[in-house]
């Protein structure tokens, strides 16, 4: 049976359509405050477990919109890293604490603001970064996505610098992570994460999701790439105070 918590619900509305906006519109920056929000009322073991077909249906929604639009080389270069990453996270769940993980993600997505703030900012040119940084990125997206389903810092530490047209940006991040999450479904199986209980909240969810994509799409298309980018950077700082905050509460 789905979870019948009132209070649970009250909290999971705002973090799912949070999510499929963030996912749908931006790359997914501030979609990892859905784990911390649920967390307010359930274990967080669990509010992964739920978050994860609710993720699942986001990415089958935004394959299907930008599955012809992401930019290969910079797959190629982060996802046998971001898989790893997952098979890692697997054997470290339950191990690393989420009060930590979230302390140093949230250190590294400030670093990163940072560099972009004083390091010139939307004045410096597009660059692709090395190939040990993608492997890096990747593995520590897969990693954190996995205990927490906060990769998005990670990934975009490797994918801002490259300036991709905004669309080109937003579907490299939907294909990379649909394929995360669904090698996720391995290790969340193993650990025993997806009985009937948070299966069945997952699929009472699932509306939500479609929605906040559609969302997340609409507003995709009304910006402009240079609001779009800020905006971008200004959700990674966001996460990364609220990340910082979470690790240390």
């Amino acid at each position: 049976m789905p979870i019948s918590d009132p209070w649970f619900y009250l909290a999971a509305v705002p973090a799912i359509l949070i999510a499929g906006i963030s996912k749908g519109g931006f790359g997914g920056g501030i979609a990892l405050i859905a784990v911390p929000l649920l967390a307010l009322v359930i274990p967080p073991a669990q509010a992964a477990a739920i978050m994860l077909p609710i993720l699942l249906v986001m990415d089958a929604i935004g394959v299907a919109c930008y599955r012809r639009l992401f930019d290969v080389a910079a797959l190629r270069a982060m996802l046998p890293g971001a898989l790893a990453g997952v098979a890692a996270g697997g054997l470290a769940f339950g191990l690393l604490s989420a009060a930590t993980m979230r302390l140093i993600i949230g250190v590294i997505a400030l670093a990163f603001v940072a560099s972009y703030a004083f390091g010139g900012g939307a004045r410096q040119v597009a660059r692709r970064p090395s190939a040990w940084l993608a492997a890096v990125c990747g593995a520590l997206s897969g990693f954190t996505s996995t205990l927490a389903h906060a990769g998005s810092p990670p990934a975009q530490i490797y994918l801002l610098p490259l300036r991709l047209d905004k669309t080109v940006f937003v579907a490299t991040s939907v294909i990379l992570f649909a394929a995360v999450n669904v090698a996720k479904l391995v290790p969340y199986a193993l650990l025993d994460q997806l009985g009937p209980t948070n299966l069945g909240t997952a699929v009472l969810g699932t509306p939500l999701a479609a929605l906040g994509m559609a969302l997340g799409l609409k507003l995709h298309h009304r910006i402009d790439p240079a609001t779009f980018y800020r905006l971008c950077y200004v959700f990674v700082a966001l996460t990364g105070v609220k990340l910082i905050y979470d690790g240390l509460a």
